[in-house]
């Protein structure tokens, strides 16, 4: 079967990526109480939490709303249909994984947890190696020089 129609071969949706790393800061919470702020969160510390969180929903939101608009699969482990590169595409190759990665800040932020910010590096680790590098060979095999050209003009992150 060609890449075209192979698609990435993605074997975790990257949800779950970021919902495996509550769990494993959810587990380590039960064993080792770690708070942002010992004394609870403040109204700002919420406050705060509330705007980072929503800023990268509404960032994710956005990404997956371009992707519906251009007719091309959002689940990456179907094939692209077309090279996307506008919208909020035009400032990062991967939008949807700033905003989760924003939501999941924000969320810990705002539930004064610690555990998960210190788990988020290994949790963006496993979706560079797991999805992201995957995800970009493919686009690199089925969009060749025009993918090369996006990826000169626009960062991974931001």
């Amino acid at each position: 079967m060609p890449p075209r129609l192979q698609g990435p071969r993605i074997a975790v949706p990257p949800p779950f990526v970021f919902l495996a790393g509550w769990v494993a800061a959810w587990i380590l919470a039960q064993r080792l109480p770690f708070a942002i702020d010992g004394g609870g969160a403040s109204g700002v510390q919420e406050g705060l939490g509330v705007a980072i969180a929503a800023a990268g929903l509404a960032l994710a939101g956005w990404a997956m709303g371009t992707f519906l608009s251009a007719r091309t699969a959002i689940v990456p482990i179907k094939p692209a249909r077309t090279l996307v590169t506008h919208g909020p595409f035009r400032f990062s190759r991967n939008p949807m994984y700033v905003g989760l990665t924003g939501a999941y800040v924000g969320l810990a932020v705002l539930l004064n947890q610690a555990w998960p910010l210190v788990v988020l590096p290994a949790v963006v680790a496993v979706l560079v190696v797991f999805v992201i590098r995957r995800e970009e060979r493919y686009l690199g095999s089925v969009f060749g020089l025009q993918y090369e050209a996006y990826c000169r003009r626009v960062r991974r992150w931001v």
